[in-house]
């Protein structure tokens, strides 16, 4: 909680006063005793993230090459190139494997 000093618009320093808790100016005599407790708590809301891949719906127009999955040895996989870092940097290969039970991501 930010308060300001309204006489110079100086920013008040929490301090403790001989009987209690006090709001006070540094550069003026202006004090603010605080008789009360005070606190508010506001817990922000998360923003949701996207799926930079494309989600589920990515999958379903790509092309299958042969590539061996690393989990299932299945002989197929889908494959999408995407440019995941600078232009004169080369494109990231995802891989997908064709074996619907196995379903396994992963990149080159």
């Amino acid at each position: 909680m930010l308060l300001f000093c309204p006489n110079c618009g100086t920013l008040l320093a929490l301090d403790e006063g001989p009987l209690c808790m006090r709001f006070s100016c540094l550069t003026c005599p202006y004090v603010y005793n605080v008789a009360q407790r005070l606190s508010t708590r506001i817990y922000p809301r998360l923003k949701e993230v996207d799926d930079v891949l494309g989600g589920a719906a990515a999958w379903d127009n790509v092309d299958s090459t042969e590539e061996r999955c690393p989990a299932c040895s299945h002989p197929r996989a889908y494959f999408m190139q995407i440019q995941t870092r600078s232009a004169d940097e080369p494109m990231t290969t995802f891989y997908k494997c064709c074996n619907h039970q196995c379903g396994h991501h992963w990149r080159e």
